[in-house]
């Protein structure tokens, strides 16, 4: 890619080989076109998203066995998108969503370098209404409660875009944020089932990691759906 160090990597998710490319390093930023600017990512935040981090790791993991059969499942801040891949490989009918300008092209290029159709793609911004994105039964995503505003927003547009009947699988790394995510969603009637994972190799408990199962039935949502 123009401006960026990449390189081509084989990963073992769920027994299955996926190639991915990745940024070399978290440092690169080039942006000719001032797609920063206009997106509003600092040049220090600008190539987080082209990389494998292990929360996104554990989450791809999840997916490679989690039950998805007939469910519409929505991946936001997908990033190098491997969780959307693997739902894809699988068979599912999933959505993949970011922020970030470059996230697109990079997910088209891995569907493609694993054979398999594009991964159905949204530009999504958490904090703007989208009605057309409708709702879905599963939304996932990986070390996306970051910053402390983001459960407010998160909370939100899963109230936006969740299904009456619904699940939340989110992996947070151990940021410290999950805690107003979880009363938020636990006001949207959600019921959480929580496990520790560990986030990278050899790692001892108490792993820093967290596996957030977020589960609701329809009789739970009613009223909050608008």
């Amino acid at each position: 890619m123009p401006g960026y160090d990449t390189h081509i990597r084989t990963l073992d998710i769920g027994g299955r080989d996926y190639r991915i490319r990745s940024l070399v390093d978290v440092q690169q930023f080039a942006d000719p076109d001032q797609l920063a600017e206009r997106a509003g990512i600092s040049s220090a935040q600008w190539s987080l998203f082209g990389h494998v981090w292990p929360a996104g790791r554990l989450l791809a993991e999840t997916m490679a066995t989690f039950d998805v059969a007939g469910k519409r499942i929505l991946e936001i801040g997908c990033g190098i998108g491997l969780a959307s891949l693997v739902l894809r490989q699988r068979g599912a009918d999933v959505v993949a969503s970011d922020h970030h300008p470059l996230a697109e092209v990079f997910l088209a290029y891995n569907a493609a370098l694993n054979g398999m159709p594009a991964v159905p793609y949204r530009t999504l911004r958490w904090d703007v209404e989208n009605a057309s994105l409708g709702r879905f039964d599963l939304v996932i995503g990986s070390d996306v409660l970051y910053e402390r505003g983001h459960a407010v927003a998160l909370s939100a547009l899963l109230l936006r875009h969740a299904q009456p009947a619904a699940e939340v699988m989110i992996i947070d790394p151990g940021r410290g944020n999950n805690g107003p995510f979880t009363r938020a969603l636990q006001a949207q009637g959600y019921v959480l089932h929580e496990q520790r994972s560990p986030m990278n190799e050899g790692e001892l408990p108490p792993f820093r990691g967290r596996l957030l199962h977020y589960r609701r039935d329809a009789a739970a949502s009613a009223g909050l759906l608008q």
